[in-house]
């Protein structure tokens, strides 16, 4: 309550993250079967609070919703003070509150379960809050690999697609030399796609638990065995690897996992903005710019300029990117604002880390469905630039050298007329001679001619 009325800040509650309220529910649940099993918890509270939790981890295992109606009582608002003790409170009092009910007993009548002495047995919000949300992350996680995965066999699929479409590659937005429209998709696929284990070793970072160091880390108010005993029931609950920090009173002072994994999360939004960027440029237009691609029209592109189609979903992935690139930088403050034994910043991080989760699997699956699998290639658009391009002459510099590749591309370019006609009209090679090496499908190197693409 005390929360409620004090930290009215984002309008975000707990329970926009059903994965938080699980993850929680998971952890009280280990922890009262490791309560129970060193004898700290009789048997039916111990089932009374696993049951509660069990409801809160799958709404469907209760014919009357009322893990649903549960879910719905995680009412504190993600940023708060305290470091995290408003949302181990709610969790607390919320499973402490239908434990009484399936003892037979009234809400709030805590002398028979209490949020404190049952539910919180051998914790503290500082051993809590940071698995939960470690858990959590890792719960959330999975959701933005596959959209990854998915995304790089899209932009493999369009590599296949493209591999004969021959185009300008360019560098510093200006006219490089030839490669194929299939090498240049391909490369994006490769690019996400190594972002693949990258975002799995991350996130394998959370397995590591601090649970049972209570306070600071020395283990204050908790059986001495209690920690062992928690994380493996934690394992047991998640199905997932966790252990035991080796040093707790690190473990509850240091959020470098945290910022660890948020570089992971910022590497990846900066990787498929760069890509978004690319498919602006390369589809611009129609008539006035590149114009290489077209993209899948998804709205009216202007209130005022009849015909007009914007790249939109390629935007609204920048935005998304930008978010998380700009939750890593609030990560980083939260990091380094920790003081002693505990860092007060973690709401803030815990709250960023969901929010870039969320934002990049979303953005990302909205990029793949509404634009990558719909995007054309302007074939024959490519082929002339490429023909007409002062950068084929590169291909010329082992026949006859840098000097005179200069000389050739300067006239070209003063005289607005194919380098090929100006190197044979210098004398520098036969027309027979330049036809052949210039051929673009020649230029665009080994890859271009693989008839299999990795999908």
């Amino acid at each position: 309550m005390r929360a409620l009325e004090c930290y009215n800040i984002t309008g975000i509650r707990l329970r926009n993250f059903p994965e938080f309220i699980v993850a929680f529910a998971m952890v009280k649940k280990a922890c009262a079967n490791a309560n129970y099993k060193l004898g700290l918890l009789e048997v039916k509270k111990k089932e009374a609070i696993c049951r509660a939790c069990d409801e809160l981890i799958d709404p469907r295992l209760d014919a009357h919703s009322k893990g649903v109606e549960m879910r719905e009582n995680f009412l504190v608002d993600m940023i708060q003070g305290g470091a995290g003790t408003s949302t181990n409170m709610n969790a607390n009092e919320v499973i402490a509150n239908r434990a009484l009910e399936l003892l037979g007993h009234e809400k709030g009548q805590y002398e028979f379960c209490s949020p404190n002495d049952d539910v919180n047995k051998g914790q503290s919000t500082n051993d809590s809050y940071p698995t939960s949300a470690k858990l959590a992350c890792i719960l959330m996680h999975s959701e933005l690999l596959n959209a990854i995965k998915l995304l790089s066999k899209s932009f493999f699929k369009k590599a296949e697609e493209f591999a004969d479409v021959v185009k300008m590659g360019r560098t510093q937005l200006q006219d490089a030399v030839p490669m194929t429209l299939g090498q240049e998709f391909h490369a994006y696929g490769n690019s996400v796609a190594s972002d693949i284990d990258a975002l799995s070793n991350a996130v394998n970072r959370f397995c590591t638990s601090n649970l049972g160091g209570t306070a600071i880390g020395t283990g204050i108010a908790a059986d001495p065995h209690f920690s062992q005993v928690a994380v493996q029931e934690l394992r047991s609950v998640t199905g997932h690897p966790m252990i035991l920090a080796d040093d707790l009173i690190e473990a509850s002072s240091s959020v470098g996992d945290m910022i660890y994994f948020s570089g992971m999360l910022r590497r990846i939004a900066a990787k498929v903005s760069k890509i978004c960027n690319d498919l602006r440029l390369l589809s611009s237009g129609p008539r006035c710019g590149l114009s290489e691609i077209n993209l899948p029209a998804k709205a009216p592109g202007s209130s005022i300029m009849p015909g007009k189609v914007n790249p939109v979903i390629p935007e609204v992935m920048n935005m998304c990117a930008f978010e998380a690139i700009g939750n890593d930088v609030t990560v980083a403050f939260g990091a380094e604002a920790g003081q002693l034994e505990l860092n007060v910043m973690e709401p803030v991080i815990i709250y960023k880390l969901f929010s870039s989760l969320r934002v990049l699997s979303r953005g990302i699956n909205t990029l793949r469905e509404h634009c990558i699998e719909g995007i054309t290639a302007n074939k024959e658009h490519c082929k002339e630039m490429v023909h007409k391009s002062i950068g084929v002459v590169t291909a010329l510099l082992p026949h006859i050298g840098y000097k005179k590749c200069t000389e050739a591309a300067d006239r070209a370019t003063r005289d607005k007329r194919p380098v090929a006609d100006i190197i044979v009209e210098l004398g520098f090679l036969k027309r027979e001679e330049v036809d052949n090496l210039l051929q673009p499908e020649s230029m665009c190197g080994p890859t271009a001619k693989k008839a299999r693409f990795e999908k």
